[in-house]
């Protein structure tokens, strides 16, 4: 993963809330959007933007996941950041989309145009608003202690598990505990999980017992997807853990003020 160089701070942003937040967790979507709001940033949100592809592309059909992708080439036709509160959709947007289309043609020049403006929202919160967390009074909030989940494809793509330790360290009140597999996968894997159930349950279930093994209750990420396989694996073993997503825990934790 190349370093990136970051813009000067934004006025205006597109929002590309990723099919899960829309469909699942639109609560998730909410919050990142008062985030951005909250540091004076205007939020964009096309409503014809989908799925970023990646079920088709991590599946071995590439050629339906350009569909998907040019389809929405033209929502984003500002110059402006777009946002995505999910690491694993991110990566897919800004290294993926402009491999998907023929070299030197409009839709190649158009993904990589696009794909350059893509941040991970924690990564955009840290790196270019310069969101000091740390900052944020913590006088009526209880303390917590959290593990952080951080999928496979935002660790390996984005680098996001390195915005994330960030912000969540910088909470007062909030202790986050590392555990055993934190660097496993949870499971998902998008189809991964439809294709081998077996594997991917037992994979999920090491992931919980090792983040119960450190005493907290509550499991933080920003990927809907591994939220979802992890909270409902969870819930069905009975196991003593609740997830969150982390825009979600971020807006909670610094006191929901615009």
């Amino acid at each position: 993963m190349k370093p990136r160089t970051y813009p000067a701070r934004p006025t205006d942003v597109y929002l590309f809330a990723t099919c899960l937040i829309d469909l699942f967790v639109p609560q998730a979507g909410l919050d990142a959007v008062k985030l951005l709001e909250r540091e004076g940033v205007t939020v964009h949100f096309p409503r014809q933007q989908s799925c970023c592809g990646q079920p088709a592309y991590s599946s071995g059909n590439p050629r339906e996941a350009a569909e998907v992708a040019r389809a929405q080439l033209g929502l984003f036709g500002q110059p402006w950041p777009v946002i995505v509160p999910s690491g694993s959709c991110a990566g897919m947007m800004r290294h993926h989309w402009p491999t998907l289309f023929d070299a030197g043609s409009a839709d190649a020049a158009r993904a990589r145009d696009l794909s350059e403006r893509v941040y991970e929202l924690t990564e955009f919160l840290v790196r270019v608003l310069d969101v000091d967390f740390g900052a944020f009074e913590a006088d009526t909030q209880r303390d917590e202690r959290v593990v952080l989940h951080t999928s496979c494809g935002a660790r390996r793509e984005m680098g996001t598990r390195t915005h994330g330790v960030e912000v969540i360290d910088a909470l007062p009140g909030v202790t986050r505990v590392e555990h055993e597999r934190e660097s496993e996968c949870c499971g998902f894997g998008g189809t991964f999980s439809l294709k081998h159930p077996d594997i991917s349950g037992a994979m999920v279930a090491d992931k919980i017992a090792s983040a119960c093994a450190t005493g907290c209750n509550r499991l933080v990420s920003a990927d809907c997807g591994c939220l979802l396989n992890i909270g409902h694996a969870a819930e069905h073993r009975g196991a003593p853990l609740e997830v969150e997503h982390l825009a979600s825990f971020l807006w909670r934790r610094t006191g929901g003020a615009a």
